[in-house]
Formats: C-alpha cells, structure tokens, sequence
C-alpha cells in the first residue's frame, strides 16, 4: 500500500512543480529571469530557451539584460519577447537586448493576486482530482478482494493526510506570492 500511496504523491508533487513554476513567470515587479522560462528562439533550426543561447543578468532591480552569444539572435529573440505575453517591450542596440519592468499600479497588484489565487485553486482541483482517482483504485482493489477492508480505509486515510498536506502547502505559497506581489 505504501508503494501505491508514493506513487500518488508523486502524482500530486507534480502538480506542486507545475503550479511553482506558473508563479514564478508571475513577475512581481522586480525583474525576474524565470518570465523568460517559457520562451523559445529558433536557433540554427532548433527551438532553444533564452538561457541557453544567451546571457541574462539583472543590473538592476527593475532590468534584465539578455546578452546573446551569437548577435545574430537578437532580432529572434526580441521577436520571441514581443510575441510572448509578458507585456515588455525589448529596447535592443545591436548588442544587448534590454527589458525594462515598469513600476507596477496597485490594480495590476490586485490583478495578479486574483491570478495566483486561481492557479491556486486549480491546483487545488488537480489535487483533489488525484486523490478521487487514487480512492477509486483503493476501492476497485478492496472490490476485487485484493485488499482487505481495513486496507481500504487505511489507504483512503493515507491519501486523505497527503491531499491535506498538499492543499496547506498550495495556500501557503499563495500567500508567499501574493504577499511578494503586493510589497512595494
């Protein structure tokens, strides 16, 4: 049971990651290196991320500099942030490509809690979703006379604990991002 139980988890850190990782394109006025995660240059025939065709740094707290190995992937690479939703737009000088982040308005703040929140709670959905399928094979088992009765409840009590520690890890890092998104 514990096998079956950890493979469910795994289920569920999964969701975790991804969830994660959607905050972290979430920019929250600073400059942030991962809004870039999701974007894709062609190079020499080949969809690459920016990291791993060019130099990102962040000089200062509300500007990224994106360095590119090869010059001749500026015009790509700007043409990929210009296309994506990140809602920058790339000032270029033939050497480096610059983002600057604009001081965030206390509605777009607002705005981009609501958005957390929502990822949130389909996170939490997903969640919720793992655990019904895992009860559903718990059941199917205890059913076919693979497991005995107290099996079944002890498994279901198993899953139950992880939904439940996964659903206070989700809200806690809606707080930790709203809270980073609403600072100043």
């Amino acid at each position: 049971m514990d096998e079956f139980v950890m493979e469910y988890e795994e289920k569920m850190e999964k969701t975790m990651n991804a969830m994660l990782s959607d905050f972290m394109a979430i920019r929250a006025g600073r400059a942030n290196p991962h809004v870039l995660d999701k974007l894709r240059v062609d190079y020499y025939g080949s969809p690459s991320s920016i990291e791993q065709v060019a130099n990102v740094s962040i000089p200062e707290p509300r500007l990224l500099v994106i360095k590119p190995w090869d010059k001749s992937l500026i015009k790509p690479i700007e043409k990929a942030i210009n296309m994506s939703d990140i809602g920058i737009n790339p000032q270029n000088d033939g050497i480096v490509i610059r983002l600057t982040f604009p001081e965030m308005t206390e509605d777009r703040r607002k705005e981009l809690c609501k958005d957390v929140k929502k990822k949130g709670e389909a996170s939490k959905v997903a969640i919720r979703n793992i655990r019904r399928d895992a009860n559903e094979v718990i059941k199917k088992m205890q059913k076919n006379s693979e497991i005995t009765e107290d099996e079944q409840k002890d498994g279901e009590d198993k899953i139950q604990k992880l939904t439940d520690r996964f659903i206070e890890r989700i809200d806690k890092e809606v707080d930790v991002k709203s809270k980073e998104i609403m600072t100043v």
